[in-house]
């Protein structure tokens, strides 16, 4: 048994636990977390059934259990694939991290991927792909790019907003399952794995591919998977070309500061924190729009699309 498997390994603890999950999806959370609870003490070292646990306490408002069973969860599982490390500062049990676990990001999107279109376009009224690329269109009077590099592409759907202005289009995703959708809408000339939260050198996205080599670099729906944006904007500056276009979108974390970490997991910038970023790393705004770049639980979630241009 891995400590990372949704199984544990054991029968009656996995029986135990889809009551548990019964009793919970009928309401019944303290029943559910109880019934848990005695699920693990036969498999004791299941990183999962903990996570699990943490939900079901959380809900029936036994805080201090579940940032009990989150640590436990993390003592497990010190990679953090469920993103607990997330939950307890949610839960004001641990500071905000600056980055989320990038092992709960590939997982949560490699997880995510065989349903994501529909799931996005179907259910949520995901709209980022396409206001994004009229934004573009609109602020750059339909100027034809040379290279377009998409940064956390995933299935591509803003890569089949621009194919059609591009001459060569690459897209990166931290997700393997995410890259081989994109994979097989043949959009791409190039794709390939990186991870926007580390460093230039460290990300993936150079080795030997060259520097400053688009002319627009888009990351649309991207950036809530990331807390501090300083290395993305080091990224930014060394793939953009002198006078490129950098196209992006964000969720408004309004008046709540420079970044801020939601119950969704994801995270919210302001536009204050992103344009004082783009200033210190030469990228002039020439476009910024608010909008609703998603329905969440029913809600409508506030973004702001932004478009900068990379100094000359």
């Amino acid at each position: 048994m891995t400590v990372n498997q949704l199984s544990s390994g054991d029968l009656i603890a996995d029986r135990r636990a889809d009551y548990a999950q019964m009793l919970a999806e009928s309401g019944e959370l303290q029943g559910a977390a109880e019934l848990m609870g005695q699920a693990l003490e036969l498999a004791p070292d299941w990183a999962a059934g903990w996570f699990r646990l943490a939900d079901y306490e959380e809900k029936s408002g036994r805080k201090e259990a579940a940032i009990e069973a989150l640590r436990k969860t993390l003592r497990l599982n010190p990679e953090d694939i469920f993103g607990a490390s997330l939950k307890l500062a949610l839960l004001g049990a641990a500071e905000t991290p600056e980055q989320p676990p990038s092992t709960y990001v590939e997982r949560l999107f490699d997880d995510y991927a065989e349903r994501f279109d529909a799931a996005l376009t179907e259910k949520l009224d995901y709209s980022v792909p396409e206001k994004l690329a009229a934004l573009i269109d609109r602020a750059s009077g339909g100027r034809r790019f040379r290279h377009v590099t998409d940064l956390g592409c995933g299935t591509g759907l803003f890569g089949e907003r621009i194919r059609d202005r591009a001459d060569f289009l690459e897209g990166f995703d931290l997700s393997a399952n995410m890259l081989a959708k994109a994979e097989g809408k043949a959009i791409y000339e190039r794709l390939g794995q990186a991870d926007l939260s580390l460093p230039p050198e460290a990300s993936g996205l150079f080795g030997e591919l060259a520097e400053e080599r688009a002319d627009l670099v888009s990351a649309a729906d991207v950036l809530m998977y990331l807390g501090n944006l300083e290395s993305m904007f080091l990224i930014i500056d060394r793939l953009l070309a002198p006078d490129g276009l950098f196209a992006f979108s964000v969720e408004n974390a309004a008046a709540e500061g420079g970044f801020v970490l939601r119950s969704s997991l994801r995270y919210a910038h302001s536009e204050p924190y992103v344009g004082s970023l783009c200033a210190e790393h030469g990228l002039s705004l020439i476009a910024v729009e608010q909008t609703v770049i998603r329905m969440d639980a029913g809600l409508p979630i506030s973004g702001i699309l932004l478009l900068a241009r990379k100094d000359a």
